[in-house]
């Protein structure tokens, strides 16, 4: 049996999933993400429905990869991130991917209500983008040199069933 590694030292691109309807913010995120010196392939879903079709791999997002760590925005149209979260966590394939929130909200129910849902982390967002390069810096060292994460084959085999 192959040792775990981590995703740089599979020397392959970290695939990461954002869910995030505010077209700027989305815009930020993927510029502080190209600015990282991790390489990535960063999806971006508008909206609830759309990240678990891509997901699901359903419709128009059958070859879509599986994610190595979505970043999941609270506050979507239609199915909000609290129901999309629900919904991974409550997948036994989805499950095992690391789900942060990346949103405006520091209601103290909301930080509650996710980690209920077993979100991976709460973050929110930053006001300046030089702090938000800060947080994309560290969550791509964490998630992508340190952890140990599920390896992406197979939840791609686990997908495709």
């Amino acid at each position: 049996m192959m040792p775990e590694q981590t995703i740089e030292a599979r020397g392959r691109p970290a695939e990461l999933l954002l869910v995030e309807d505010n077209y700027g913010d989305a815009l930020l995120v993927r510029e502080a993400f190209q600015s990282a010196k991790i390489r990535n392939n960063l999806s971006v879903a508008n909206d609830g429905e759309e990240a678990l079709a891509m997901l699901w791999r359903k419709g128009d997002h059958r070859a879509h990869p599986a994610p190595d760590l979505i970043l999941l925005d609270l506050n979507l149209p239609g199915m909000d991130g609290r129901e999309v979260l629900q919904t991974i966590k409550n997948d036994p394939v989805l499950k095992r991917i690391p789900v942060i929130v990346l949103t405006s909200s520091k209601a103290e129910i909301d930080i509650l209500k996710t980690y209920d849902l077993r979100a991976n982390g709460y973050i929110v967002k930053p006001v300046t983008f030089d702090r938000l390069q800060e947080i994309v810096a560290s969550l791509e060292m964490f998630w992508f040199s340190v952890v140990v994460l599920a390896r992406a084959p197979s939840l791609e085999l686990a997908l495709a069933q």
